[in-house]
């Protein structure tokens, strides 16, 4: 919660994608936005989100691994599955999040990893 209040920023890549799961999970669409890499965000993300937050029941994040993304690395790269259900069924997000830094903060810049 200290990175989506900003009282904190993430330190690693890992950080910012596990805090990024919390805001999907929280519904907090300002910091999903506020963290996507300006040259890979859409226009319209915080309209899409919003149309789209509250369709999935997320329910567990598993990281199944990283590459660079440390506290000395200006790109980083996460693995992970997210389960979540939708109307009752469940679904599953296995997904490779690239991570560039921005501004010195970590931002998500696609999941094309």
């Amino acid at each position: 919660m200290p990175f989506h209040y900003g009282s904190a920023k993430p330190d690693t890549a890992e950080q910012l994608m596990r805090s990024r799961y919390s805001a999907y999970f929280f519904r907090l669409v300002d910091y999903l936005v506020s963290t996507t890499h300006p040259d890979t965000r859409e226009p319209n993300l915080k309209q899409l989100l919003d149309d789209s937050i509250h369709q999935p029941n997320w329910r567990f994040l598993t990281i199944l691994g990283t590459a660079k993304g440390g506290k000395d690395d200006k790109t980083g790269k996460v693995e992970f599955v997210a389960e979540y259900f939708i109307d009752g069924q469940p679904h599953e997000l296995h997904e490779r999040s690239r991570f560039k830094r921005y501004k010195g903060a970590w931002k998500y810049f696609d999941g094309k990893g």
